[in-house]
């Protein structure tokens, strides 16, 4: 069994103060409609475990999934189109921010892109946001088997030199659909929370 397939739904949080103490954590996040919650249940081997909709923005809070010894799996609010009030809008910025800013126990970000629509400049500004925690990111490129094997290996060179200067960066192609990418997604988040439990300093733990 995989780290994911231990998943199970623990709390959902709508302010800072409610969030969970833990002793590491990855974080997904993408643009709305970039196949985020799919991904997730295809990692835990689900069907919906993460919820999945039509209807760009459904994620409105941070939820977590207890993934045992004090791990967790966070799904983030996506970013980007969400026919939403603004009020809303301002909360789920202003929470994202918040969270993934100051979180101390989040080791690591697993961002969601659409294959076909790479590097959006919502991506590029997520980036920048989150390079300054010095945490590392790995990008999912979704949904590849709507392109090609030949455009998959475009996409995949074109990203990784689109983000040379950004360290701590790694990328791969995944596919929900297709199951194909899980085994290098579970390398990526077992390393993280390996390098936690040796005592490097990716992982610190956040006060109850």
């Amino acid at each position: 069994m995989t780290i994911f397939q231990n998943a199970r739904f623990f709390t959902t949080v709508n302010h800072m103060k409610d969030l969970p103490a833990t002793r590491a954590e990855v974080a997904f996040v993408g643009r709305s409609n970039s196949g985020k919650s799919s991904a997730i249940n295809t990692l835990a081997n689900r069907t919906r475990l993460a919820f999945v909709s039509k209807t760009p923005g459904r994620t409105q809070h941070i939820n977590f999934f207890d993934l045992g010894d004090e791990r967790y799996l966070v799904d983030l609010p996506g970013y980007g189109y969400a026919e939403v009030p603004e009020a809303v809008r301002r909360h789920w910025v202003e929470l994202l921010g918040r969270y993934l800013q100051t979180r101390s126990s989040l080791i690591g970000l697993l961002m969601i892109m659409d294959a076909r629509h790479p590097l959006k400049e919502l991506d590029h500004n997520m980036l920048e946001y989150f390079r300054m925690t010095g945490k590392p990111v790995h990008i999912l490129l979704s949904k590849a088997d709507k392109l090609s094997r030949q455009d998959q290996h475009k996409t995949l060179a074109a990203v990784k030199q689109a983000l040379a200067d950004y360290p701590g960066v790694s990328v791969q192609m995944f596919s929900s659909l297709k199951k194909t990418g899980t085994d290098e997604v579970e390398q990526v988040v077992v390393g993280w929370f390996d390098a936690c439990t040796d005592g490097q300093e990716l992982c610190q733990q956040d006060p109850d």
